[in-house]
């Protein structure tokens, strides 16, 4: 049997960039496509015109899935309902027969690990790794098990989605909750007590009493130096393994070698270069198991490293929208390559507050950091689980419960 056998269409995108806006449909490109889920932060969007235009061979609807054709070649996610997005460059749409199949099991199936082996034999391409339309459609799959079980066995796994979800909504809460306390202490200067600090004249208009205005680096570290040894196997951190809007820093690699930034939890990663850096890649290392360990990620991260703050505000910091506009207009090289230059922050100034304040604000959200830390664990394990519990229930080892109708 063959995917095309169980599918009603299996429908290639168009073959062309959608002119974006801020708002409007998803336009769902590869990066926004997990194994399993989509990634939606900083989605491109487009009109409704653009979607009409770009949707003519097929409408996605709910329970449709769309495939990576390249990098990551081969991940699938469902259309959840209330999602209407349209498909960008390199994707596929695939519409399950719901009589042949269950969508949520046909992309819990096409996921786990023997699709994921079919479709990594069949990837062709110098350079990017890429699927052909043909191959997708002749794809041979087993014999699928009865309707009912595949409705149990996507019930099953649903559940581990379900938890994936909960914790991913509390991180968001998490930092979306820190971000706010910085601007609402040390850009609108309400922090506890504020009513009796009288605000004073200073280059960067009034600021409290007793706080000082500080260059960056009077504060910050900027790519500080660390020795690393070259022999042996370290944490290495690619580019990719940054979020657009989270401090999380995800499936680090390991790498022998000392060419690149090197960091050190509580470090916050910066990315420098475009589109990096103008989509919001910036990441807190706390991943690193002692105080002690440095690793090494792209020469790409600018490295920032409190001196007189704490870590958390420096992140917190590197995310303002004051910070990444200095870094962002600094901008130079050819285009599509342009970095950003680390002497734009020589002349950056901050309202510096008193150390007492530091630390109680510390004391409140370095907390939620490491929070943030331990439900990105949880979802790791939560996938592992799910991802190996497939096959366990494909091949009968894990008894699903007798009374499937």
């Amino acid at each position: 049997m063959q995917l095309h056998n169980v599918c009603e269409l299996i429908v290639d995108c168009e073959h062309k960039t959608a002119p974006t806006q801020e708002t409007g449909h998803p336009s769902i490109r590869t990066p926004n496509i997990g194994r399993g889920y989509f990634i939606l932060d900083g989605v491109n969007r487009v009109s409704e015109d653009t979607y009409k235009l770009w949707t003519r061979r097929a409408v996605p609807r709910p329970g449709d899935l769309i495939m990576a054709r390249e990098a990551p070649v081969g991940n699938v996610a469902m259309i959840p309902v209330g999602l209407s997005p349209c498909l960008g460059q390199r994707t596929l749409l695939i519409r399950p027969n719901r009589s042949s199949v269950e969508p949520a099991f046909l992309n819990y199936f096409l996921n786990g690990p023997y699709v994921q082996q079919l479709i990594h034999a069949k990837t062709n391409g110098v350079t990017v790794p890429h699927l052909n339309m043909e191959d997708v459609r002749t794809m041979e799959l087993p014999e699928l098990p009865p309707l009912p079980v595949q409705r149990r066995i996507a019930g099953i796994l649903s559940a581990y989605d379900d938890l994936i979800e909960n914790c991913q909504k509390r991180i968001k809460i998490l930092e979306t909750m820190a971000r706010a306390l910085y601007r609402e202490w040390f850009v609108h200067f309400r922090f506890p007590g504020h009513e009796n600090v009288p605000l004073v004249p200073s280059p960067l208009g009034e600021i409290p009493h007793v706080w000082k205005v500080k260059r960056v680096p009077e504060c910050v570290d900027i790519s500080p130096r660390v020795a690393v040894p070259r022999d042996g196997v370290k944490p290495f951190v690619p580019m990719g393994c940054l979020s657009n809007d989270s401090m999380l820093i995800t499936d680090i690699e390991s790498r022998a070698g000392n060419s690149g930034a090197k960091f050190q939890n509580g470090d916050t990663l910066f990315a420098r270069i475009t589109p990096c850096l103008e989509n919001g890649k910036t990441g807190f290392v706390q991943f690193l198991p002692d105080a002690q360990t440095v690793g090494f990620g792209s020469t790409e991260f600018i490295v920032l490293r409190s001196r007189t703050l704490t870590p958390e505000f420096v992140y917190l910091l590197a995310r303002s929208e004051e910070f990444r506009g200095v870094a962002i207009k600094s901008m130079s090289g050819a285009t599509g390559r342009q970095r950003v230059q680390e002497q734009c922050f020589d002349d950056f100034r901050i309202a510096q507050p008193p150390r007492a304040l530091l630390d109680l604000f510390s004391d409140i959200v370095a907390p939620s950091f490491r929070l943030i830390y331990k439900l990105h664990l949880q979802i790791q394990n939560l996938r592992q689980t799910r991802d190996l519990l497939l096959p366990r229930l494909l091949s009968g080892q894990t008894n699903l419960k007798k009374d499937i109708t």
